[in-house]
C-alpha cells in the first residue's frame, strides 16, 4: 500500500519512454501532433474544442519496447483501461481467453467497447466482441482511446468508448518524387518466444504504399499453452486531385492457439485455429469549408475450436465451427456553415452475419446432435442508422457541442441517442470540459439465438454518462496534465440469473471514479509521464480494478535509448461470481506491481540492438481467475532499417 501512496503523491509526475529514431538523437515533440484527433469527431479535429476524453499514442510510443501488439501500450499509456492477459504472448479465444479491453469497468469482452480500424468496427458477428491478437503494431500509424460513450458516431457495442486503431500510410506529395523505408524488426527471448515483422513504405508522387508482414510463436510459461500466428497488412493510396483522395486497407491474420485451462482443472486438446481479417476501401475529399468520406468495410473470421476435455474425461467427438462478417457503408459530410458553426452529418449501414455449427472429427460432417444445442438457425442482422453533430463556437471562450443519432436494428428496434458537451477555455492553455453521452449495446446473435440461454426478446443495454473533466498545457506544450470525473449510470443489462437459463434484461450498476494523467518532455532527452485511476463500482466487474497507476521515463543519449514502466493494479477483480453457482463469489488481487525496462543501441543507421524485461520484480499475479501469469521474462533482437 506504500506503493499505492508513492503513485497518488506522484500524480504529477511520469512515464519515461525512449526511442530513437534512424535520424534522431532526441525525443521528439509530439504534443502539436496529438492535439489533432479523428475519433470524436469523425474529421480530424483539435481536441481542445471537443468535449469527450481522447487520448492518443503515437507510432514512436507503440514500437519503444519492440511489443507485436498494441494492446500492452494502451493499458500502460491511457488511465482507467485494463487488458485481461494470461501469458507471455497471444490471448486466445473462447473459453480461457482473454485480450479484453475494459475501460470503466466495461469491456470488450461482453461488447461494451468497440475496436475500430481507420474509423471501421472489427467485432466477431456471433459472440459481439473483439479479437485481441489482431490487434497488431505493424498496422498502426496511431491509437486514439475514447473514454465514455461513443455511441453517436459508432452506434452499438460502443457504450463505454471506443479503440481506434489508425493504420500506417504516408501523405501523397506532389510531382514524382520517389521514396521508401524497409523495417526489420526480429527477437527472441524466453519459453521460446520469437517475433519477426517486416515493413516497407514506398512514395512515388501521388502513389503511396506500406505492407508489412510478421510471424510469431511462444510455448508461454504452462505446458499446452502454446502460440503460433502468422498476418499481413497491406494499404495503397492515391491522390485524386488536389480535393480528392482514394485509400485501401486489407489485413489478415491467423493464429493457433492452446487454452491449458485453470491451474486446479487443467484442460487437454482446447485448441483454437482461427483466421481474421479486415478491409476498407475509403474516399476522402478535403475543402475548404467542407470535408466529408464515404467507406466501405467488411471484418470476418473462420474460427475452428475444438473445446477439448478435462482430465479424466473423453476427448470430444465434434469441433465447434463458425464463419462470421460485419460489412458496411459509412458516409459523413462536414460543413462549416458559418464562421463559428460546423454541422456533420452521416449515414451507417451495416451487415451483421454469423452462422456457427458443430463438425464430426472423424467424417466432417455436421454433427446433428451437436446442432440442436443450437436454440435458432437464423444467422444475419442490419443495422441502419443516420446522425447529425453540431459544433458552435458561442464566443472564442466557449464552445457547444451537440449531436443526436437513431439506429435501427432489423431484430432489437430502434434506439435514439443523444450526447450533449460544452468546452470553457478560460485561459489559452487550459480548457474545462462538460459532457453528457449515451451509449448502448445491441444483444449478439449468441445472446438472442444459441443455446438455453438464449432470449429473441432481448432489449439493448443502455448507459448514461456524466463527465468533468480540465485539461492544461505548461511551459510552451511540453508539461501538460489532465483530470476526469465520470459517473456512469447502466442499465438493462443482460444478464443469466440462474445458471444455464435464458438472459433477461435486469442488470443495473453505478460506476464513478477520477483519471489524472500528465506528461512533461523535460528536454530531448528526458520525457516523463503519468496517469492514475481510482473506479468505485457498485458491483464488481472482472478485469477492473479499484486503482490502477503508472509512471515512466523515457531517455535518449546519443546512440544509446532507455525506457522504463512502472505500473501498479490494487483490487483487481479475478472473478465476480461462481461460474457455478451464479452466487456472488469475489476474487481480487490485493495489489500488484510491474516493472519493464527496454534498453537500445543504435550501432549505426542502419542497426540497433535491443534488449528488454517484463516483470522484473517477478511478480507471482493473476488478470484472468486461475491462469497466474508468468513472472521476469526476458527478450533481445535486432532492427534493421534501409
Amino acid at each position: 500500500m506504500q506503493i499505492r501512496t508513492l503513485f497518488l503523491l506522484g500524480a504529477g509526475i511520469i512515464s519515461l519512454n525512449l526511442q530513437a529514431e534512424t535520424q534522431n538523437e532526441g525525443i521528439q515533440d509530439t504534443t502539436k501532433m496529438s492535439e489533432v484527433v479523428v475519433t470524436g469527431s469523425r474529421e480530424a479535429t483539435d481536441i481542445r474544442h471537443l468535449p469527450m476524453t481522447v487520448n492518443t499514442i503515437g507510432r514512436e510510443k507503440l514500437t519503444a519496447n519492440d511489443r507485436t501488439s498494441v494492446l500492452p501500450t494502451i493499458m500502460e499509456e491511457v488511465p482507467g483501461v485494463i487488458v485481461t492477459s494470461r501469458g507471455m504472448m497471444g490471448y486466445g479465444v473462447s473459453t480461457g481467453g482473454s485480450g479484453s479491453i475494459n475501460v470503466r469497468g466495461l469491456a470488450s469482452g461482453t461488447a461494451q467497447m468497440l475496436v475500430l480500424i481507420d474509423g471501421h468496427p472489427q467485432y466477431q458477428g456471433i459472440f459481439g466482441h473483439g479479437i485481441a491478437d489482431s490487434y497488431q503494431t505493424m498496422i498502426a500509424d496511431r491509437v486514439e482511446v475514447l473514454r465514455g460513450p461513443a455511441s453517436l458516431l459508432y452506434g452499438s457495442n460502443a457504450m463505454g468508448g471506443v479503440v481506434n486503431i489508425v493504420t500506417r500510410s504516408l501523405p501523397p506529395v506532389a510531382g514524382s518524387k520517389f521514396s521508401q523505408h524497409t523495417t526489420i524488426n526480429a527477437g527472441a527471448g524466453s519459453y521460446g518466444t520469437v517475433q519477426v515483422e517486416g515493413s516497407n513504405q514506398l512514395r512515388i508522387g501521388r502513389f503511396t504504399s506500406t505492407a508489412a508482414a510478421q510471424y510469431q510463436r511462444s510455448d508461454n510459461h504452462r505446458p499446452n499453452m502454446g502460440f503460433e500466428q502468422y498476418g499481413g497488412f497491406l494499404s495503397l493510396g492515391y491522390q485524386l486531385s488536389d480535393h480528392w483522395d482514394a485509400k485501401a486497407m486489407a489485413d489478415i491474420t491467423h493464429f493457433n492457439a492452446s487454452n491449458p485451462g485453470t491451474v486446479t482443472a487443467p484442460m487437454f486438446d482446447n485448441d483454437q485455429r482461427i483466421t481474421r481479417g479486415s478491409a476498407n476501401l475509403v474516399v476522402e475529399n478535403h475543402y475548404d469549408k467542407t470535408s466529408g468520406a464515404i467507406s466501405i468495410y467488411n471484418n470476418y473470421g473462420n474460427h475452428h475450436i475444438d473445446d477439448g476435455y478435462k482430465l479424466g474425461a473423453k476427448p470430444t467427438a465434434d469441433y465447434f465451427r463458425s464463419r462470421d462478417a460485419v460489412a458496411g457503408v459509412s458516409l459523413y459530410q462536414s460543413v462549416q456553415a458559418t464562421k463559428s458553426t460546423r454541422i456533420t452529418a452521416g449515414f451507417d449501414y451495416q451487415h451483421i452475419y454469423g452462422h456457427a455449427w458443430y463438425q464430426d472429427k472423424v467424417t466432417g460432417a455436421t454433427n446433428l446432435a451437436g446442432q440442436r444445442k443450437m436454440q435458432s438457425t437464423r444467422d444475419h442482422a442490419d443495422e441502419v442508422a443516420g446522425y447529425a453533430d453540431v459544433r458552435q463556437e458561442i464566443t472564442k471562450y466557449v464552445t457547444l457541442n451537440a449531436g443526436l443519432r437513431y439506429d435501427y436494428h432489423t431484430t432489437s428496434g430502434g434506439e435514439w441517442v443523444p450526447q450533449a458537451g460544452l468546452v470553457v477555455r478560460p485561459i489559452e492553455t487550459g480548457e474545462f470540459k462538460f459532457m453528457f453521452s449515451k451509449g448502448f449495446r445491441n444483444p449478439t446473435n449468441k445472446e438472442k439465438y444459441l443455446y438455453k440461454t438464449a432470449n429473441e426478446a432481448l432489449r439493448p443495454e443502455s448507459m448514461l454518462n456524466y463527465e468533468i473533466s480540465w485539461r492544461q498545457r505548461l511551459l510552451d506544450g511540453r508539461l501538460t496534465y489532465g483530470i476526469n470525473l465520470f459517473y456512469i449510470d447502466g442499465r438493462n443489462m443482460i444478464v443469466s440469473l440462474v445458471p444455464m437459463t435464458p438472459f433477461v434484461n435486469s442488470g443495473e450498476f453505478r460506476n464513478k471514479g477520477v483519471e489524472v494523467e500528465a506528461a512533461w518532455k523535460v528536454n530531448d532527452h528526458w520525457r516523463l509521464s503519468t496517469n492514475h485511476s481510482y473506479l468505485h463500482m457498485s458491483k464488481p466487474f472482472v478485469g477492473a480494478p479499484d486503482y490502477k497507476g503508472y509512471i515512466g521515463v523515457d531517455c535518449v543519449y546519443g546512440k544509446f535509448t532507455a525506457s522504463a514502466g512502472f505500473q501498479q493494479l490494487v483490487g483487481l477483480y479475478t472473478q465476480a461470481v461462481n461460474p457455478k453457482t451464479y452466487e456472488p463469489d469475489v476474487i481480487k488481487e490485493d495489489a500488484v506491481s510491474l516493472l519493464h525496462i527496454t534498453l537500445g543501441y543504435r550501432v549505426c543507421r542502419q542497426l540497433k540492438l535491443w534488449a528488454k524485461g517484463e516483470n522484473l520484480l517477478a511478480q507471482k499475479y493473476e488478470i484472468n481467475d486461475g491462469y497466474p501469469m508468468p513472472k521476469a521474462t526476458f527478450m533481445g533482437g535486432v532492427t534493421l532499417d534501409f
